[in-house]
């Protein structure tokens, strides 16, 4: 409303100023990626990523997009899918014949074919780092895109700089605390509750002086 310093006559200033807030307002919030429990589903498609990275999907549009979330399918073409059908980045396909698919903790896919004893490794599923993980955009569906406060994608085989390893038959549930949460929110509410009764005395004290004769 006024900057300290304003004139306030021919020669003299105002010492102090006046401005008016807005309050409290949210600067950011962040997704924690650390990892969460294991769940051994038993499906030879489903992947957990043990450690950091992402697996690389590719949208429709061709734009790349990243997510911890291996509840992996096959579509009508035999392609390695996520929940939303965007197939992996690079893509992966399994014959219609195969009768086993392996994924080792590297990210190579092998498959049992009809008369061969010796599996065949069809693909290899990257795994991406990046810098900053939460500086990435959350575009919906467990789906993550880069920007440049994440930095860009480091791909490159599970396992090595860095980056977690691939555990088959299994997905990540969320690394919600859920115990700890609620302790969070019972000692927040005791606060308000032990904040609001020392409200209420002190206007206690304040009517009694005022009624004192």
């Amino acid at each position: 409303m006024r900057q300290a310093g304003t004139p306030t006559g021919p020669t003299t200033t105002s010492p102090t100023g006046l401005q008016i807030g807005t309050g409290v307002r949210v600067v950011s919030t962040s997704k924690i990626f650390q990892q969460g429990t294991i769940l051994q589903t038993g499906n030879q498609l489903d992947v957990a990523v043990e450690g950091n990275g992402f697996l690389t999907v590719q949208q429709p549009d061709g734009t790349p997009a990243y997510t911890r979330n291996g509840a992996l399918k096959t579509d009508g073409d035999g392609r390695i899918v996520n929940s939303e059908g965007f197939p992996l980045d690079p893509p992966i396909t399994i014959p219609p014949d195969a009768s086993n698919v392996s994924i080792a903790s590297n990210g190579t896919v092998s498959v049992t074919l009809p008369g061969q004893t010796t599996p065949s490794d069809i693909g290899q599923i990257q795994i991406a780092n990046f810098v900053n993980p939460s500086g990435m955009n959350s575009v919906g569906h467990n789906l993550m895109t880069p920007t440049k406060a994440s930095g860009d994608p480091q791909v490159g085989e599970a396992g090595t700089d860095g980056r977690g390893t691939i555990l088959q038959g299994a997905v990540e549930q969320s690394n919600v605390d859920i115990v700890e949460e609620m302790i969070g929110m019972i000692s927040a509410q005791r606060s308000y509750e032990i904040n609001s009764k020392v409200i209420t005395t002190a206007d206690d004290m304040l009517r009694a002086a005022t009624q004192m004769r």
